[in-house]
Order: C-alpha cells, then structure tokens, then sequence
C-alpha cells in the first residue's frame, strides 16, 4: 500500500528527541537561572548583613555618650567605613548599596542596609532587578559588675604630665576635712594638701573617673547592676572608719607609739640663792620643795630648792640657812610608749598623752597594718595577716592600729633618746631645721608643720565602700576638698586595701555579694599610679616608721632615704596583694599615667590589662577603654 508524504512524515520518528530537548530547554532554563539568581540573592543577603553587623558594631564602638539622639559624626564616619569595607560596590554584581547607621532611643547604634542585585538568566525572561533591605543593632552589654577603683593620689598628682617624674615644687596648704566638727569622727579636722597647678594631673583623673561611669551607665541596661568603690592610697590608706562601722573591736585599744614618755626635771639656767640668817635648822629645811609640788610647765617657772644650813657656833640652834633656786625645765624619754586607743579609735576628742600643754587630738581614720612577717619570698597559700584580705581579726596581732601623728616624735636613732630640754613649745621639744635630713636630728614631731605639710605623714579621702551610685555621687567623690594630692607613693598599701573591699570572702564580703536571683557579678580593680614604688625608711606610714620599728625590713639603717631591701620588699608585697586579688577572680587594670609601667606594674595587671597613659586625654582614653572591656559589646538585632 503507497503511503503518502504525509503519513510518512507522521510515522518517521527521526530527531523527535532534538526537538523535545529544545522544547524542554526553556523551562530548564528558567529553573537554572533562578537557582543561580536565589543563590546569589542569598549570598548578597548574608554579606550585606555582616557588612550591617560591622558598621553597627564599629559605630557603638565609638560612639560618644551625649544626650544628643543623633549619632555623633565620629560613630558614623567609622560605622560607614567598617560597612564599605565589609561589602564592597560591585560585590556579586551589585549595583548599588547603601548603609544608614542611627542611634537608637536607648543609646546603642542601629543600622539599615540596602543593595540592588540586577537578574542575570532570569533577567532574560523579564526579571527585573532586586532591591535586598537588612536591618542590624550593636550594643554594649554589663553583666552584674563590681569596680574598685584604687588611685594614687600623691603630691606629684599636683603636677601636670609635662613635668616629668621629678615633681613641680608645689608648696602645700591646708583645709579642713569635710563632716561635722562637733560630731566623733574625721569631720573638721585639719588636713595638708599639695596645691594643684592648671591642668594637673589629678584634675585628669577626677575628670576621666566620672567619664568612665557615663561610658558604663550608657552600656547598661535596666535590668544590670553596678557598683562602685574607691581607694584614695599614699603611704597609707584611709580605711579606719569603714572598720570600725564592721566592729569597733577590729581595732586595738592599745598600741605602742614612735612617742615619748616618763617626764622628768631638768636643769634650766644658773641657779641662785640666798642667804638667811638666825634660822633654826627646821625651819631652813622647811624651805625645800618643789614650785610646782608636782607636775610639769611650759613656761620654764617650775623650780627646785635646796637648803644647807650652818650652825651660828658649834652648840648654837639656830644658824645661816641658804637656799638655792634652781629653773627646771622638763624632759622626755623618747621611746616606743603604749598608749590608750579605746576612745580615739571611736572618733571622739581625746587628750593628747605625749603633751603636757592639754592639747587634744582626733582620729582622721588612718591606720596602721596589723601584724606581717619579713620573710621572702611570700608564701601565697601562707599569708601574714597583713596581706590576707580575709583574715577575721581575734587579737592584737590580727587587730589594725589607727595612725596617730600626734603621738609620734623621732628621736634620732632606732633606741630611746633623752631629750635636753632646750625649747619652750612645749618645753622640751626640739624643732629641726626644714631640710631633708631633720629627721636624723632628736625629739622632731611628727605633727610639726612641716613633717605634715611636705607628706612625712599622710591621710587622705576615707575609702568609699562598694554601692550603687549614682552619676552625681562619683561626682561628689572626685571632686570633694578632700579628693586632693598629699604624701608618698607605696603602691602596696593601695593594692592591699582594694582587695579586702573587693574580696568575695572578706569582711566586706556582703558588699559584693550577688544580687537576689542574680549570678556572682564580675569584679573588677581599676589600678592608677603616676609613679614608681618610693617608700622611706623614716616616713610615718601603714608601717609604723620602718626605721624604727623594722616591721617590713630588718635594716637598722637610720635614714630618710629609699633603701633595697625596702624597695624589694613593698614590691613583693605589691605583687603579693595581686595575686591575691587575682585568686579571688578579681580582673585587675593598671594605667600608668605619665610614668612607664615598671615590671610590677605590668605583673600585677591581668593578661592585656595593662594601659599606658602620657597625658591627661589619654588617661581619659584608657578609662574609657576599660569600661568598654568591661561592658561587652554584640550584636542584638
């Protein structure tokens, strides 16, 4: 049968599969192109919300804490150059891209970002170009945060950085300590500081202190905790009255005293007599005595009297009586003297035991450091009880002594001294010459004008215990009369005293104390100085004089001069006192300000915590870099 063209056609097979294929090729194409167009959108979509997450977290990074809602100029130029950085034009053929950084009603830094993607395959099907939005928020984030701020507020914080270490020859001035005079405590006692020059470095720190609470107060949000303390350090610190409001009997209520004792008469210029005549014998000793019968004067009117009475003749009663005046002066031993503690500890106006003018004194709060072993190395796991922050005290040795400047007289050599009698105020001291060396010369006192004024002794700001406070309360605190440069540089004293405040097992223990349902919250020692460890021998300080009582150092060198060993053993107290800290997981900063940071300095800092700081805007630089390690900055949108 003939078949026609037609249905040769219709039955011939040949190259049907071509003609599928190209058939079918249209909607493969369609699907291939979208899979390679979603997937670009996709990888578009992710880098351009990491390059939104770094433009945000690079803006709250530096973003300045003003009340102003605008993101200040300095948090956008860096947010938009980490943004451009992190997703570059043209990236997987962009078009166009752009980022808004913003500051957010809650002071953290929100972000938009947007990119155009234009279609490739699908574009030839009539797929339009893509617009892609994102959407980023950076903030600062504390957890429950304990600072302690330990700061050196020595009489070189009077200078200004350009200075150098070698000070500025600031003359000193006095003021009276704030708080009610009339009430027991440290209120209205006079107090010695160092005129501050324009600019100094201490006006730095006050200034960098309330910065770093804003900075802090700015990264939090309601529901987080922060607590503050402060410990003002020279060669003591002012602790006395945060121990006795824990318990007046963790302070003794007797101590011995660099002082003076045992008064006694001494001769007090020529003598003179007088002859009387026809005196029974009787009678002419009735005139010896004593003018005052007992006790002492200053005014040099005190005398004796002496008699010799010669008979008339050899059987006669009655005779020639002489009687000699003698001026007395009086004298002192001075020597380690005990002296009664119970009420002067309390804050009351006591009687001044080393004078006889009836001269009163008042506790400023300042303490002595109870008992501590010479030996070196230190055995960590073995402390004396003047490096162990959490020692309960039990007995004299374990109880803190408080300062008392007023008793205390240097008496020339480590043994008692004798004095000679040759001054009238009060009569029997001797008042050295206003050079370096005064203190090798016998009966000085301590609270002589210029042993106080030039920082031999010393007694700053009471120590602030942790609390929540608020802006206007650090405010109050740095900037008090009382926030002011005095005395010498021990950095151990400051180290020691900011571990016991802070310590999560000490007698303060319940200041930093997690709050109820709350984890433990981190702690923290912010640690300044502006210079190198310089103890002296004959300094009066948290030691006692070192000279004398040989508490820290076994040297019997009588000078006022910084020697080795004493050097070698505040230093490994120093260190003694940060690892201590550090094993209570208490995070230390260290900030050297205009001063290099010594090998103890970088030691005692955790790992990285280390901060130099030349000048008075860096300081503020490295507070403020402190308080962003401590707040913790992410991503939260």
């Amino acid at each position: 049968m003939r078949v026609g063209l037609l249905g040769r056609l219709r039955q011939d097979v040949a190259g049907n599969t071509l003609a599928m294929m190209a058939i079918a090729l249209i909607p493969l194409l369609f699907i291939a192109g979208s899979a390679v167009d979603t997937a670009r959108l996709y990888m578009v979509k992710t880098r351009l919300q990491q390059a939104c997450d770094a433009g945000a977290l690079a803006g709250r990074r530096f973003m300045l804490s003003t009340s102003d809602p605008a993101l200040d100029s300095a948090a956008t130029i860096q947010a938009n150059a980490f943004f451009s950085n992190n997703f570059k034009l043209g990236l997987f053929g962009t078009k166009s891209r752009t980022f808004t950084p913003s500051k957010t009603s809650d002071n953290q830094v929100a972000g938009t970002a947007t990119a155009v993607v234009p279609m490739t395959l699908t574009g030839m099907m009539g797929f339009g170009e893509q617009s892609l939005t994102v959407t980023c928020e950076a903030r600062y984030d504390v957890a429950d945060t304990d600072i302690m701020f330990v700061l050196d507020t020595t009489g070189s914080m009077a200078c200004t950085t350009a200075d150098g270490t070698g000070g500025c020859s600031q003359s000193p001035y006095s003021y009276i300590r704030p708080g009610n005079p009339t009430a027991p405590g440290y209120g209205g006692t006079t107090a010695y500081a160092v005129q501050e020059k324009s600019a100094s470095k201490i006006a730095g720190l006050r200034q960098a202190v309330i910065d770093f609470y804003k900075t802090l107060k700015a990264a939090v949000d309601p529901s987080t905790h922060l607590r503050y303390g402060f410990v003002t350090y020279t060669s003591t610190v002012n602790a006395g009255y945060a121990i006795t409001a824990l318990s007046p009997d963790y302070i003794v209520d007797r101590w011995t005293y660099d002082s003076r004792g045992d008064p006694y008469d001494i001769n007090n210029g020529a003598s003179s007599y007088v002859d009387k005549t026809g005196l029974a014998k009787t009678d002419c000793n009735a005139f010896a005595g004593r003018t005052p019968a007992s006790g002492y004067t200053t005014s040099g009117t005190a005398s004796s009297v002496t008699v010799t009475w010669t008979a008339s003749s050899k059987n006669s009663s009655t005779g020639t009586c002489r009687v000699t005046t003698q001026p007395l002066g009086m004298g002192w031993t001075y020597k380690q003297v005990w002296h009664d503690t119970s009420q002067y500890k309390l804050g009351n106006t006591v009687t001044d035991p080393s004078k006889i003018t009836g001269a009163t004194s008042r506790w400023a709060g300042c303490l002595e450091e109870r008992l501590t072993k010479k030996t070196l190395p230190i055995d960590l796991k073995n402390l004396p009880a003047d490096l162990d922050p959490d020692l309960v005290p039990t007995n004299d040795d374990t109880k803190w002594r408080p300062m008392w400047p007023d008793v205390i007289y240097y008496r020339g050599n480590k043994t008692s001294a004798t004095s000679s009698g040759n001054s009238t105020d009060p009569y029997g001291d001797y008042i050295a010459p206003d050079d370096k060396d005064y203190a090798l010369a016998a009966y000085t006192p301590m609270n002589f004008y210029f042993n106080i004024a030039n920082g031999w002794v010393s007694c700053g700001k009471p120590v602030q215990r942790l609390a929540t406070l608020s802006e206007g309360d650090v405010r109050a605190y740095a900037n008090a009369i009382d926030f002011v440069p005095q005395g010498g540089t021990y950095h151990d004293t400051g180290m020691i005293w900011g571990t016991r405040l802070l310590s999560p097992t000490g007698l303060f223990a319940a200041d930093t104390a997690a709050w109820p349902g709350r984890n433990a919250p981190q702690r923290y020692i912010v640690f300044m100085t502006d210079g190198d460890m310089s103890p002296n021998m004959c300094l009066y300080g948290m030691y006692g004089i070192e000279s004398y009582d040989q508490r820290v150092v076994s040297s019997g060198a009588n000078y006022c001069a910084t020697n080795t060993d004493q050097l070698n053993a505040h230093n490994a107290r120093f260190l003694a006192a940060c690892a201590t800290a550090k094993a209570r997981n208490i995070s230390i900063f260290v900030v050297g300000f205009g001063q290099k940071l010594t090998n103890e300095l970088n030691q005692c800092a955790s790992p990285g915590q280390a901060l130099y700081a030349a000048d008075n805007a860096s300081l503020n630089t490295a507070f403020q870099t402190i308080a962003k390690r401590v707040a913790m900055l992410r991503i939260s949108r």
